[in-house]
């Protein structure tokens, strides 16, 4: 679905009312800008409003580029060499300067998307329309609103709490990080009976029913409130639209979105070739992780994957005896610099050339991990800015992990097993045998399915944060954590106990609407 763009100019209107003096000709109103006052009438403007609240998940803060490398970048199975030095450091929990442009466009694309949510929760009601799509429309505002605090309050904590349309005097308070989490669980649950269970035609890739159940099962996770994570999974389990594909590259191909392993992705286009980086009808709707994160020659090469990802592909092989076939859809490596402990099979291809062809032997960029996942190889031997790959933010091979750990953690071993070996068997993994798992082994077994399934698509930093490794966590020695991740990760070594947890809130914010900086930083 690229509805993103459709009524963006409209709405963006309301957010540029300026006054004129009636007795000078040059600061005469256009009558041709909606005003807050005259756009909000009919059914097709609640659709309108709420489809540049979807726009806000391609800006350059949110999906389009930056917030990956908060997310994986920052974590332990990615890391950057960019020569831009503020950028490398930004995943290496070291900014001085904090209004540095990525963490500023993170931080103004999600509450500029907020304050579009928050107006049509605030003016639908008042349209006379359909009361179904009413409620849809403000249902689909509550559950992107909600997906937006999600990675605030996750990257930068007690953060401002609008729940207003922005006006010159409105000044939202700033929340602590339990109201924040309210919030959020407070929209999902009232979006989520609200919502369509499946769409069709244009409307494909809103979000539905079960992205909310699942979303909010991702906010009791990140909560340890297993019982009730449980309960949200078990919906999107018990939903028949709903499965896993039986080709694992299918969920990063923009030849086959919006499948049936798909619950939530961010509609990402290459028709704009070229766009701007704006938000406006001329901007670009294309992708740019692949273009910064693509091997030397295609992309700027500024993430990277820690080696031990590649060798937790290598702990075990297939029923068949071989390579784990995730292993080559997620990275581009040099076979010969890996354990032979499991036949290395056809030499990974880098955009049509042999790896040892592309990067000669020897050479530093010949021993370097790349990210494979997302990359547009598949199809063409180059990158550019305008990526048409959407970004699978929510896949029911994560709930049936997620799911697997809920139950694990409420000491329901056994039923966790069969949803795991579900994941494992499209990969060709011998299954799992539940007498041989206690709680303890298992949750480091789940650790290590994560990653094998689903490293590099956004989601370590929540789970280290809820197995306390950056967060603290009850019963888990964060010290010993940090240890073991400082040996995965260097950039680790950076990291300060109560601070470096969180973003620094940005320091204009904090000089101007006299924010709380997050503790540790100055």
């Amino acid at each position: 679905m690229n509805i993103s763009k459709l009524g963006l100019c409209a709405l963006a209107g309301t957010l540029l009312l300026t006054t004129a003096c009636e007795k000078d000709l040059l600061k005469q109103n256009n009558p041709n800008i909606a005003t807050s006052q005259s756009f909000w009438q009919t059914s097709d403007d609640a659709v309108k409003g709420v489809n540049a609240v979807y726009s806000g998940l391609q800006q350059l803060g949110t999906y389009r580029r930056w917030i990956h490398f908060a997310l994986d970048l920052r974590s332990d199975d990615g890391f950057s060499s960019s020569p831009w030095g503020e950028l490398a450091d930004f995943t290496k929990f070291r900014q001085v300067n904090y209004d540095f442009e990525p963490s500023r466009d993170i931080w103004r694309d999600h509450y500029r998307a907020i304050n579009r949510a928050n107006q049509v929760i605030d003016s639908v009601p008042g349209i006379t329309m359909n009361e179904d799509l009413k409620k849809r429309v403000i249902a689909e505002a509550r559950f992107l609103r909600a997906l937006y605090y999600y990675n605030l309050v996750s990257l930068y904590g007690n953060v401002p709490l609008a729940l207003e349309p922005s006006t010159v005097t409105y000044r939202p308070a700033q929340g602590t990080e339990a109201q924040v989490w309210d919030q959020v669980i407070s929209d999902l649950q009232a979006a989520e009976p609200d919502l369509e269970v499946a769409y069709t035609g244009s409307d494909i890739g809103r979000a539905t029913r079960g992205a909310a159940a699942t979303l909010l099962g991702k906010v009791y996770m990140q909560l340890r409130r297993w019982p009730d994570a449980s309960t949200q999974f078990q919906k999107v389990l018990s939903n028949t639209n709903y499965s896993l594909v039986a080709n694992y590259q299918d969920n990063f191909k923009h030849t086959t979105e919006y499948n049936s392993e798909s619950i939530f992705e961010v509609g990402f286009s290459d028709v704009n070739l070229g766009g701007n980086d704006g938000d406006n009808a001329s901007s670009s709707e294309g992708g740019q992780r692949s273009q910064f994160w693509g091997v030397p020659g295609d992309g700027f090469t500024d993430g990277e994957v820690r080696p031990w990802v590649r060798d937790e592909f290598l702990t075990e092989a297939t029923a068949a005896g071989a390579r784990d076939p995730r292993m080559g859809i997620t990275l581009f490596y040099n076979p010969q610099l890996t354990p032979n402990t499991i036949p290395r099979g056809p030499e990974p291809m880098v955009y049509g050339e042999p790896f040892n062809t592309r990067f000669a032997p020897g050479s530093t960029n010949n021993s370097r991990i790349y990210w494979r996942k997302y990359s547009t190889d598949y199809y063409r031997n180059f990158e550019n800015f305008d990526s048409p790959i959407n970004h699978r933010v929510m896949r029911f091979a994560d709930v049936l992990l997620l799911q697997a750990e809920a139950l694990n953690e409420q000491g329901q071993t056994a039923a966790a097993i069969p949803l795991i070996n579900r994941v494992r068997a499209r990969a060709g993994m011998t299954p799992l045998v539940a007498a041989s798992f206690t709680q303890a082994t298992l949750r480091t077994r789940i650790m290590h399915e994560r990653v094998t399934e689903l490293t590099g698509e956004g989601l370590r930093w929540f789970d280290l944060k809820r197995w306390g490794v950056v967060d603290p966590q009850p019963g888990i020695d964060q010290t010993a954590a940090l240890t073991a991740a400082r040996q995965r990760d260097p950039d680790f070594n950076n990291f300060e106990l109560n601070k470096s947890r969180l973003i620094p809130i940005l320091r204009t914010d904090v000089d101007v609407a006299r924010l709380t900086q997050n503790p540790g930083w100055q």
